[in-house]
C-alpha cells in the first residue's frame, strides 16, 4: 500500500479584491503548510472506494471526487481503495479537503502510472476547488486569482504555532457571501502585492511586531462579528504569549505563533474547551 500525508495550511495573509465574472473571488494570499496532516493510503482495486471514520458522504468527499475525476480524464480502467485518516478538522479554513484532493491526485498518478506533470495535476485540482492547486507547489506560496495562480516562495523559518478551533464550522460560501454584501455597500477592496512582499520579508526575519502591523484577513472581521468566540481565541493566544495571531482562511480555526514549542503548549493548555494542536510551519527543504 502507498501511504502519503496531506498537510493542512494556514493563511498568513488574505486579501479579497472582489467577485469575478465567473462567480469566484479574486484573492491574494500567502499560504504555508503545517505539520498537521491527514494520512491517505492507496491500494489497488477494481472500483473507487473511500474508507474513513470521518462523517463525509462520498459525493462531497474531495478525495473520492479527485479519484473519480482523474479516472474519467485519464481513461484508466483501474480503481482504488483510499483509506483516509482525518486529523485536520473540517470547515476550519485549514484546507483539509483540498489537501486530501491534491494528495489523492499525486498518489494515483504514481499508483496508476500516469506520469502526469505537476502542472497537469494542479490543473485538474483546480476543477475540484480553489485551494487545491496550492498543495502542488508548497510548502509556501503566494496565491492569486481564484487560487489557480501559485508562486512558490522560499521560507526557511519553521515556526511553532498553536492551531485552535472552536466547535462551530464556518462555510466558506457564507463568509465570501457576507464579504460581497459589505462590498456592495460601498466598501473599497484593493489588491496590493507589495504587502505580500513585505510580509514575506518580515516573516523570514521573524519580525512579528511588523507582521502584526501588516496583518490582513478580509474575512475575519465578518466572521468574528457572527462568531465572537473566534476573536476571543485570538486575544487569548496573544495574552498567553503569541507573537502573532490570525484566523486562517474563512475560519473557524485561529493560529498563534510562539517563540518555542513549550510556550505554545502552555497556551494550548489554557484553552481546554476548544480543539487545539501544537504544530510547526513547514519550511522549504534543502
Amino acid at each position: 500500500m502507498l501511504t502519503l500525508t496531506a498537510p493542512a495550511k494556514i493563511n498568513w495573509f488574505l486579501e479579497v479584491s472582489g467577485k469575478r465574472e465567473d462567480g469566484y473571488h479574486e484573492i491574494l494570499s500567502l499560504m504555508q503548510c503545517i505539520t498537521l496532516g491527514d494520512s491517505i493510503g492507496f491500494a489497488d482495486s477494481d472500483e473507487i472506494e473511500v474508507v474513513t471514520d470521518a462523517l463525509i458522504p462520498s459525493e462531497s468527499n474531495l478525495a473520492y471526487r479527485a479519484a473519480k475525476l482523474l479516472k474519467e480524464l485519464s481513461g484508466v480502467r483501474k480503481g482504488v481503495v483510499i483509506t483516509l485518516g482525518k486529523q485536520i478538522p473540517t470547515a476550519a479554513g485549514l484546507g483539509g479537503g483540498s489537501s486530501d484532493a491534491a494528495c489523492t491526485l499525486l498518489g494515483l498518478n504514481r499508483l496508476w502510472g500516469l506520469n502526469m506533470t505537476r502542472e497537469e495535476l494542479a490543473g485538474i485540482g483546480g476543477m475540484l476547488g480553489s485551494d487545491v492547486p496550492f498543495f502542488f507547489y508548497g510548502p509556501a506560496a503566494v496565491v492569486r486569482g481564484r487560487g489557480e495562480s501559485v508562486s512558490p516562495v522560499a521560507l526557511d523559518r519553521s515556526c511553532p504555532i498553536v492551531v485552535v478551533k472552536p466547535q462551530m464550522e464556518i462555510s466558506s460560501a457564507w463568509a465570501y457571501g457576507e464579504l460581497d454584501k459589505e462590498s456592495s455597500g460601498g466598501r473599497v477592496l484593493t489588491k496590493n502585492d507589495n504587502n505580500i512582499t513585505l510580509f514575506c520579508q518580515a516573516l523570514e526575519r521573524g519580525d512579528f511586531p511588523f507582521l502584526s502591523s501588516l496583518k490582513r484577513n478580509d474575512l475575519e472581521p465578518l466572521v468574528v462579528r457572527r462568531h465572537p468566540v473566534i476573536g476571543e481565541i485570538e486575544k487569548d493566544l496573544l495574552k498567553h504569549g503569541a507573537l502573532f495571531s490570525c484566523m486562517s482562511g474563512s475560519g473557524s480555526a485561529v493560529f498563534g505563533v510562539f517563540d518555542s514549542e513549550e510556550s505554545a503548549a502552555r497556551s494550548a493548555e489554557s484553552m481546554p474547551s476548544h480543539w487545539s494542536r501544537v504544530v510547526r510551519t513547514i519550511a522549504r527543504s534543502g
